[in-house]
């Protein structure tokens, strides 16, 4: 069920934006990582959420996505239909190394919280964080980590397995976005 679950959990760059991710459910999947371990227990992080139009429209051109694709992603009228901002709160300890587990901890809960519910999206660590902080008016303390860009995936994404140590993904001529995975055996030592 897991294996499934993950497998589901892709990146997605295109939504259906018409239908929005209610915010009772953006706050019930950061109410879940909350729970999920903390280096030392610090629990620095914090999170914004993002629904409304002018904040939506105001975060997406200080994201960058999937780059070396060399396409407009997300597709114009395809954006995200909610951010969840993942920020450390640096008046309770230093951003590090060990704080950056945390946040990748805690961006992999939700994205599986997202995809256990039908919704989906993507992890965008390229991001303008300065604009982001003054866009949503974060508070100084507070340091944008990653963005969390969800909503009803509009695209195909598939995993394959990689060949020959070709990791890259591609799109198709219908748009469809490969992702290679090298295999178990290549992986193990």
């Amino acid at each position: 069920m897991m294996n499934e679950l993950v497998k589901k959990n892709r990146s997605f760059r295109a939504f259906h934006t018409g239908e929005t991710i209610p915010e009772e459910r953006l706050r019930a999947w950061i109410d879940t990582a909350r729970h999920c371990p903390s280096a030392r227990n610090t629990q620095p992080l914090k999170y914004r959420i993002v629904t409304k139009q002018a904040e939506l429209d105001a975060v997406l051109p200080t994201t960058y996505w999937a780059g070396s694709l060399g396409l407009q992603l997300p597709p114009l009228g395809q954006a995200p239909t909610a951010y969840i901002v993942i920020c450390h709160d640096t008046s309770l300890s230093p951003v590090s190394g060990f704080s950056q587990m945390d946040v990748g901890i805690a961006a992999q809960t939700i994205m599986l919280c997202a995809a256990e519910e039908g919704f989906g999206g993507c992890m965008i660590g390229s991001v303008k964080a300065d604009v982001v902080s003054e866009a949503l008016q974060i508070p100084a303390h507070l340091a944008p980590q990653l963005v969390l860009g969800l909503g009803v995936p509009n695209e195909n994404v598939v995993l394959t397995d990689a060949k020959d140590g070709a990791v890259r993904y591609y799109r198709d001529e219908e748009n469809t976005h490969y992702v290679p995975k090298r295999p178990l055996d290549e992986i193990l030592i």
